[in-house]
């Protein structure tokens, strides 16, 4: 049985990205540098990455362009457990609810368990973000939707507007007044009685991912920069991805591909491969990707 990747991590005491990896019940990551080179070759078929820690009893098959990378059974375990499937309002670990800053115009609302601390938000990509509250889960979830509905904060934002922004960043102070603006208006709500009783508030300080994401150039602006932006929509048997990292958000890897353009690989579309070494020489992408905010797809190398 050969080594699985399990998606990007983003362990708390490292601070950096690191990818997960499973053989069996064993588990292990490899933490990655900005700046070095990354490359890998698909081989076999994708299959099922389990549930909840558990390998898929049947090793099912799941499809390429598959970002959960679970059969349908495993995925309906995996939701069941989850929180954001409300099938545990009885859970007495305390939560967290905060503002997450993706890109201009582009803020959500959203809860993690407390013991968790920052790396939901890392995990989804945030460039910034702000605590709000702490207290019980339900009332958590109730200042979710005292904010949706009063402030018409989303708590979801489609993936691919987040990418789509990445790379092109306002300046640090921008992105942290935009934060604070809305943490402002959240705090007016409290004068209308709309704020949940049980949910303690919490201060505005805006924390900013930008330099731990990589995307940070050294005069402060945007990283990468606006060149060409291709992302991979699925692996397939031989395929190759490789070029030099230079940043990672959320579940995505940035690579530079040099004349290519700069080349995102969602990790997730890697669970469930075998993955081996690109080899000498490799550069850019064999399988299928897209233009980052648009455009068709493009086979082979770019």
């Amino acid at each position: 049985m050969d080594w699985q990747c399990t998606g990007l991590r983003w362990p708390e005491d490292s601070g950096g990205p690191a990818l997960g990896w499973r053989k069996g019940n064993r588990t292990r990551t490899s933490a990655l540098a900005y700046g070095t080179e990354f490359g890998f070759r698909a081989s076999g078929e994708r299959h099922c990455s389990g549930a909840r820690g558990n390998a898929c009893p049947p090793a099912a098959v799941v499809p390429a362009g598959s970002t959960g990378g679970r059969c349908a059974e495993c995925g309906r375990l995996d939701r069941a457990h989850s929180v954001a499937a409300d099938t545990i309002p009885d859970d007495p670990r305390p939560y967290r609810v905060y503002l997450a800053w993706f890109g201009p115009g582009l803020v959500k609302v959203g809860i993690t368990a407390e013991e968790r601390g920052a790396a939901r938000l890392r995990e989804q990509g945030a460039v910034v973000f702000s605590w709000l509250g702490r207290g019980p889960l339900m009332a958590a979830r109730r200042a979710e939707e005292v904010l949706r509905a009063a402030l018409g904060v989303p708590d979801r934002i489609p993936y691919a507007r987040k990418r789509a922004v990445r790379t092109e960043l306002p300046d640090p102070a921008v992105r942290a007044a935009e934060v604070t603006e809305l943490y402002r208006r959240v705090v007016a709500l409290e004068g209308g009685g709309a704020w949940p009783e049980a949910l303690e508030r919490l201060p505005c300080a805006p924390v900013d991912h930008a330099g731990i994401f990589g995307l940070e150039a050294p005069g402060g602006g945007a990283g990468p920069g606006p060149r060409s932006v291709r992302a991979v929509t699925g692996l397939v048997d031989g395929g190759v991805v490789a070029g030099r990292l230079v940043a990672a958000a959320g579940p995505d890897l940035h690579l530079d591909t040099g004349p290519q353009g700069l080349l995102v690989v969602d990790t997730r579309l890697m669970t469930g491969w075998s993955l081996a070494a690109a080899g000498a020489g490799a550069a850019g992408v064999s399988p299928p990707a897209v233009a980052v905010g648009g455009g068709g797809a493009q086979d082979g190398l770019f």
